[in-house]
């Protein structure tokens, strides 16, 4: 074992004797080297054996040759780095000998390690391996590269506390410095033994960027047993919450663990920690890919369908709505858990968009399958047009997240038009209406509408109707064509919403005007980019 030298013989026969596994004692010996990790264990065991047993011989060889007490320079070095671990004679105080080493390899070779509760012992091993990936395998993911990542039992963060205050006393003993943040984290060795046999099995690399995620969930049944004294000396520590079974949290474990004093820690928890009962069990073998992006415009033909679905004190009030018709296809071919609906401002239940649609994205979380054609994308979008008279979608394609943030900024910043068929309770000629043709760059203060101040809040919004056209009917009944500010109330902005928006249509006309029906003509967000037929 070349990684490890003399001046890590202390450390392997404390850890050892204390019943730690081969793969711990390197990662606090700082060894770096990712493919001795992955040596089997019989083999490390039998590399520590043999370190000992050499370091043993020499020491017998010096023994015989050197009967003087070391020079008075070598003396005064050791005491003063620790006077107090010196015998008479000024020697450091002897460690015990490659026999009891033997005896506590032959008796931790089939215990499980006071340290790492066997993660890097049995949980290594090509069996959970395989176990991992028949997982995967069942789950049917659409994957090319995977992120493996793992969840420890918390009082883990104790045990190499424990362990690393053994190993730091030892070295201190010896007049030597051991950095802590030199020792290799369990999760690193863990990932550099796991990743080449999981790699290999799934058949696609590991990669630290990967959107599909393996994760195991490892447990222990003594982790309050053993966490307790912390909550005892750290008390604001460890706060219950609701979704969390127990308050010893890892993250609560880690910030006790920087608050507690070393001597404190000493009194309660035995360095280098005890023997461990049990093992720790894979609770849960999870996969998740990262959400995948849908994008595409969307037009609305229905006076009776709402963008969402329209729950009112729990009860269903519309059978369907335009983000059902679109996802429920989407959710089929993408095999997802669930979604998340957006797009560029909403109309109300009875309004239709028309033109060329309002853009709109899906989220599709978790979802089986990732990767679809052009014509794929063509074929689904075909079959939500088919599916309903009500909507239709154009434009359908994969987008990234961050691509959606264009989308997101047309709700205030683009313009929206509309036409709007408005009816006036006293008769009116062709004149009467003309002169809104005229007015530009219309300023409107508009208070929260009545009829969605239960879900806005109260506010007075700026807005501006940009341009007008009247087309005039009958003497009741003419159609007004608005270019507006996105955000604007067009209903609120005809009938005056009890002169909650001024100016209003009627205000202008001087007599009580009505909407009767609205439509969104254009939503004017270059986004997403338009696809050829």
């Amino acid at each position: 074992m070349s990684s490890l030298t003399e001046k890590d013989r202390p450390v392997v026969q404390l850890l050892l004797n204390t019943g730690t596994c081969p793969r711990c004692i390197l990662r606090f010996c700082c060894v770096g080297s990712q493919m001795l990790y992955r040596h089997p264990h019989e083999d490390l065991m039998k590399d520590l054996q043999e370190l000992l047993k050499n370091s043993q011989e020499r020491e017998d060889r010096v023994c015989l040759d050197v009967a003087d007490p070391p020079c008075k320079r070598i003396r005064l070095e050791h005491r003063e780095e620790g006077a107090d671990d010196l015998n008479h004679n000024g020697a450091i105080p002897q460690l015990p000998s490659a026999g009891d080493g033997n005896a506590a390899m032959e008796s931790s070779a089939g215990n499980v390690c006071n340290v790492c509760l066997g993660i890097l012992q049995e949980f290594c091993e090509a069996d959970f391996v395989k176990k991992v990936c028949q997982k995967v395998n069942s789950a049917d993911y659409q994957f090319t590269s995977f992120v493996f990542s793992v969840s420890l039992p918390p009082q883990l963060s104790v045990r190499e506390r424990a362990a690393w205050l053994g190993v730091k006393q030892q070295m201190r003993n010896l007049g030597l410095p051991l950095p802590k943040d030199d020792i290799v984290q369990l999760k690193e060795a863990y990932k550099w033994i796991i990743h080449p046999q999981l790699s290999e099995e799934l058949g696609v690399p590991a990669d630290g960027k990967s959107l599909f995620e393996v994760s195991v969930v490892f447990a222990h049944p003594e982790t309050d047993e053993e966490c307790h004294f912390l909550a005892t000396a750290c008390p604001d520590c460890f706060k219950p919450a609701k979704n969390k079974q127990s308050v010893f949290t890892r993250m609560a474990v880690i910030k006790a663990l920087e608050k507690i004093k070393e001597e404190d820690f000493l009194k309660h928890f035995p360095c280098p920690p005890s023997s461990p009962k049990n093992l720790c069990d894979a609770l849960e073998i999870q996969c998740n890919n990262g959400a995948v992006f849908v994008a595409g415009r969307y037009n609305k033909y229905s006076r009776n369908l709402p963008q969402t679905p329209w729950i009112i004190d729990g009860e269903r009030k519309l059978e369907s709505s335009v983000e059902e018709l679109i996802s429920e296809h989407l959710m089929a071919e993408f095999k997802a858990d669930s979604f998340n609906f957006s797009s560029s401002g909403r109309e109300d239940v009875d309004v239709r968009t028309l033109g060329n649609g309002r853009p709109f994205a899906i989220e599709l979380v978790n979802p089986r399958r990732t990767r679809f054609s052009a014509e794929e994308m063509r074929r689904l979008q075909q079959a939500i047009n088919d599916s309903s008279d009500k909507i239709q979608v154009r434009d359908l394609q994969l987008v990234t997240r961050e691509a959606i943030g264009r989308m997101k900024e047309g709700e205030e910043e683009k313009t929206k038009t509309y036409s709007a068929l408005i009816w006036t309770d006293k008769a009116i000629q062709r004149e009467d209406i003309a002169f809104l043709d005229d007015i530009k760059e219309l300023k409107l203060d508009q208070k929260t509408p009545l009829r969605v101040l239960h879900r806005r809040p109260l506010a007075v919004r700026c807005r501006l109707i940009h341009t007008m056209k009247s087309e005039y009917i009958d003497e009741h009944h003419f159609r007004l064509h608005l270019k507006t500010q996105a955000g604007t109330y067009i209903k609120e902005f005809v009938h005056g919403d009890f002169g909650r928006t001024k100016p209003n249509i009627g205000s202008l006309l001087n007599r009580t005007a009505d909407i009767l029906e609205l439509d969104v003509e254009s939503v004017d967000v270059d986004w997403p980019p338009t696809l050829a037929d």
